[in-house]
């Protein structure tokens, strides 16, 4: 099977709060959910139709267990998950306390997590480079072996190889406490930039890839690296996207928000789906911002993915352009 979808990193466990908007050490009672930034997109993508897969490492135990079969609910591959004897599968607490505070704690990531020991020997180079969509984060290149695995897995998919509608897309995900400095983590990102055709971030994440900046000056630069798609959210303002002929703004699309960790997943898997249906810019980044909007509004991440007619709905609820169909037309690779 090819996929339309291939995405590689992390994988845990998220351990969210039933009580809202108290501080952890005041929670009572708490629900497992699938989690890693990588995995939820993949399950996104999922819920719009699309065949899709991870690559990731669990540990060899109960949780992992639970991931596998979380994926597999929710239509993801996971033959390309594999368990780590030495590290126990990683979990993420969060307190949830809207509308803007969330903090994370992460367990089972320091020294290292299983999916940081992804290994480029292990890579099923062949699906990497047939697959619609590939896509990687900043947080992949923190460590080894994860570092030169996705280092491997980007060489075996060359910008210049791609067929058309084929995409290599770059989350620009960063999380200090992975890195000993931003400046590492931008060494690292040049290495990848010149195999991307398509890189998303916030202002503080664009900032580390390519330095500070207005959201247009940042855009410029990671499309004079090579990147054909600049995606730079606005935060209250929405999210723009850019390329060497075209400027696109999608306004936000307002909220009551519940936990907004997944939203930038559920965007991520949404704008998956709108390049391989041909839609134009402008309604995928529409599509892509109701579609986090949705998951903001919800309590957990990857369960909490909304279908294309939810979107849709919405778009439509508050009077915004609705792409031409719900299937999923397109790639069909």
């Amino acid at each position: 099977m090819t996929h339309e979808l291939l995405t590689i990193g992390r994988i845990s466990v998220d351990i969210y709060p039933n009580d809202i908007g108290v501080d952890l050490e005041d929670v009572v009672s708490f629900g497992k959910y699938l989690g890693g930034s990588p995995s939820n997109v993949a399950v996104a993508a999922a819920r719009h139709g699309r065949r899709t897969a991870v690559i990731s490492r669990t540990g060899d135990d109960a949780f992992g267990k639970y991931l596998h079969r979380e994926l597999r609910k929710f239509n993801v591959d996971d033959s390309f998950v594999t368990a780590v004897k030495e590290w126990p599968t990683a979990v993420t607490f969060c307190a949830i306390k809207p509308p803007e505070d969330f903090p994370l704690y992460f367990y089972g990531r320091f020294p290292t997590a299983p999916d940081l020991q992804i290994k480029a020997e292990e890579l099923d180079l062949e699906a990497i480079r047939d697959a619609g969509i590939f896509w990687s984060t900043v947080t992949g290149l923190c460590q080894e072996p994860s570092r030169t695995a996705h280092i491997k897995a980007h060489e075996a998919r060359p910008r210049t190889g791609l067929k058309p509608g084929q995409f290599t897309i770059l989350d620009l995900d960063y999380r200090p406490m992975f890195w000993a400095s931003e400046t590492e983590a931008r060494e690292q990102v040049a290495r990848i930039l010149p195999h991307v055709t398509v890189a998303i971030g916030n202002d503080k994440e664009c900032a580390v890839a390519v330095g500070e900046g207005t959201p247009d000056e940042q855009a410029d630069r990671l499309l004079a690296a090579g990147v054909e798609i600049a995606v730079v959210k606005l935060g209250p303002e929405g999210v723009m996207a850019k390329t060497r002929t075209e400027r696109v703004v999608s306004a936000p699309v307002p909220v009551e928000t519940v936990n907004g960790l997944g939203a930038g997943d559920s965007f991520g898997g949404a704008f998956c789906h709108g390049l391989l249906s041909g839609w134009p810019l402008a309604q995928v980044l529409d599509f892509a911002n109701a579609a986090g909007a949705i998951v903001a509004s919800r309590l957990s991440c990857a369960d909490a993915m909304p279908t294309p007619e939810e979107v849709m709905g919405l778009l439509a609820e508050r009077g915004r352009l609705v792409p031409g169909a719900y299937a999923t037309e397109g790639a069909t690779l």
